[in-house]
């Protein structure tokens, strides 16, 4: 038996559903499927099984300008030690960076991790793409992080600047 539709009514700024429409003309469907989509994916990664492994990509982007904001980014993932794999950091313009911090582990504490950021004042924007349930064979990391990293304790170094493309 099909599962009935349900109406109910959602309040958005104009701006946004002004956004939200291109998005829904842009890909030639309705703003009910649309929501249907975000919510199916909103729903799945809630329940992702407790314990179960899973890696995760989490984007962010934010105002590195907010005071303690790096620090404290930077102190949790060393805080999560081997958990995060990789981190990649832009600088978008004057104010703005966008992170991309990659993690594995349980997929509850992935998502744990993830809320806790993307909670963090200054962070403007995020999402978290959780792949859960990889199995037996996935690459667990190795040792328990006894090299230093080049930032501890030592001065900051200036930054290169490349030259211009022509």
């Amino acid at each position: 038996m099909k599962d009935p539709l349900v109406r109910f009514g959602v309040a958005l700024e104009g701006s946004l559903l002004r956004e939200l429409d291109a998005v829904v003309r842009e890909r030639g469907c309705t703003r009910s499927e649309l929501f249907r989509d975000l919510a199916r994916a909103a729903v799945g990664r809630a329940k992702a099984p407790k314990g179960v492994s899973a890696v995760g990509a989490l984007t962010i982007v934010y105002d590195h300008h907010v005071r303690d904001l790096s620090k404290r980014l930077t102190d949790l993932q060393h805080e999560l030690g081997e958990g995060v794999r990789s981190a990649l950091h832009v600088h978008l313009s004057h104010a703005l960076c966008l992170e991309v911090i990659v993690m594995q582990g349980k997929a509850d504490q992935l998502q744990s991790v993830s809320e806790r950021i993307l909670a963090m004042r200054g962070v403007k924007q995020g999402g978290l793409e959780l792949i859960a349930g990889l199995g037996e064979g996935a690459h667990e990391p190795e040792h328990a992080h006894p090299h230093s990293h080049p930032h501890e304790g030592a001065p900051p170094q200036p930054r290169r600047r490349r030259p211009p493309r022509r």
